[in-house]
């Protein structure tokens, strides 16, 4: 008996790709998801999960370190990097297995192998036991990327290392020369140094965090440097040496830098080469796929999501770009995403987190905003608790109040911004948050008092 349910066929089962499925399968669509690696996918669970895992643990080792300003006595405490590996893959490994089952109660057909089209309307799946050839309706690419690695760097995941070679050392670095200074390498700088190791961060730019507020990134940049971290300010990597005791970073103004090991967080690639692009007539630029607002690749049937479209890469954007492509795949009602309100986040310490639209922003469009402040050094919780890094910065229509968008810098800052984000997408204004009642004492009323 024939399936006249409509088929989508999804290449890729990470974020985007599993959210399409189970959104697809829910709303009565037969869904094909493929992955060659890992359900849950390769980027978000053997980069984002594993560095957000290692990123608790070594807030914890920070704070058991500094717990002497809090009036508590501790004994010196030891890194188990065979436990903390584990702990990354217990983790993994169950979010791989919950999405199995997921899709498997969904009655979702997954495939492992190898995709790629031949055409607009079929894929065939390299798998163990031979080629499958699987026709569709609709097809969503959403293959992921991996880290980008430039030809002057030797990797060998022992001492020259990408982000994914860090989730199983079998010690903590004696001393990690740290290349790229975005949001990878100032977590990784946050992780390493708080597990113990000495850092050099290598910053080709005149701040860290170059695509970020000066003021945000001075922030990081003081609390780094009282960490002892060594920031090499307008160096560009260009070759790394590897010898038996450790490596050699040169970079392109004539400075050495020397470590245990070498990290490369240079940003990433899109894995969008041998899936077919050309046979399926879907036009990339770069290697990135490119698409409208509702996704739709040049082939209006074929649909792209996550890294391989360079928009923003984040997991959180994958997976509502998942969402409704599945919608719209079924014909069901569906709105784009509106970039301009996504929050995101950096999790270091002090964490880093935004929405909408920033001062530096509105500055750069001509736009007039009013702009509020508030240090967390005035808010009770964070001063008891020995936060006082950082700030709320609020960023309001003077026209008619409504909140545009906002920077936190400081603790948990990742949880504070869900408020400011809900303000904006919801166009709360400053005087409803201000006479919204926080509890108290709590890091939030650095929120409302931003406000007033």
């Amino acid at each position: 008996m024939s399936d006249s349910r409509r088929h989508l066929v999804i290449i890729g089962g990470g974020p985007a790709g599993t959210q399409a499925a189970t959104t697809a399968a829910s709303k009565g669509g037969r869904v094909t998801l493929i992955e060659k690696e890992i359900v849950g996918g390769a980027a978000h669970l053997w980069d984002c999960i594993p560095s957000k895992t290692m990123a608790a643990s070594a807030l914890r080792h920070s704070s058991v370190r500094n717990a002497a300003k809090l009036g508590l006595s501790t004994e010196p405490t030891r890194v188990d990097t065979g436990v903390l590996a584990e702990r990354i893959r217990v983790i993994t490994g169950d979010i791989n297995r919950n999405w199995l089952e997921l899709l498997d109660s969904q009655a979702v057909d997954v495939v492992s192998g190898h995709g790629r089209f031949v055409s607009d309307h079929e894929v065939i799946v390299e798998t163990e036991s031979g080629e499958r050839r699987i026709g569709f309706d609709r097809a969503m690419v959403s293959t992921g990327s991996a880290p980008r690695v430039p030809d002057w760097a030797p990797v060998d995941g022992e001492r020259v290392l990408t982000t994914r070679d860090c989730y199983d050392l079998d010690e903590v670095p004696e001393h990690v020369v740290i290349i790229g200074s975005g949001v990878t390498g100032v977590e990784f700088t946050h992780i390493f140094e708080s597990l113990g190791s000495k850092v050099s961060l290598v910053v080709s730019r005149r701040q860290i965090l170059p695509l970020r507020d000066a003021e945000v990134a001075a922030v990081l940049e003081e609390d780094f440097i009282e960490r002892g971290v060594h920031l090499a300010f307008g160096a560009r990597a260009e070759k790394i040496d590897v010898d038996g005791s450790g490596i050699s970073v040169f970079c392109d103004d004539g400075r050495i830098l020397h470590g245990s090991h070498a990290l490369l967080a240079v940003g990433s690639v899109p894995l969008t080469d041998r899936i077919g692009l050309e046979e399926a007539g879907i036009a990339a630029s770069n290697g990135y796929i490119e698409v409208d607002e509702y996704q739709r690749t040049s082939v209006p049937h074929i649909y792209a999501a996550g890294d391989v479209t360079g928009q923003m890469p984040l997991s959180s954007v994958a997976s509502m770009q998942g969402r409704k492509i599945a919608r719209h795949a079924l014909d069901l009602p569906v709105t784009p995403l509106d970039y301009s309100k996504v929050a995101e986040a950096i999790f270091t310490e002090p964490e880093i987190a935004s929405v909408g639209l920033v001062d530096v922003e509105a500055a750069a469009q001509g736009r007039k905003v009013r702009t509020m402040k508030v240090p967390f050094a005035a808010n009770a919780r964070s001063v008891l608790q020995h936060f006082t890094r950082g700030f709320v910065k609020l960023t309001s229509d003077p026209a008619t109040g409504v909140v545009l968008g906002g920077t936190i810098v400081g603790h948990r800052a990742s949880e504070l911004i869900g408020v400011l984000t809900l303000a904006v997408q919801a166009d709360v204004t400053v005087k409803q948050l201000v006479e919204t009642l926080m509890a108290h004492p709590t890091m939030t009323e650095a929120i409302s008092d931003a406000a007033e």
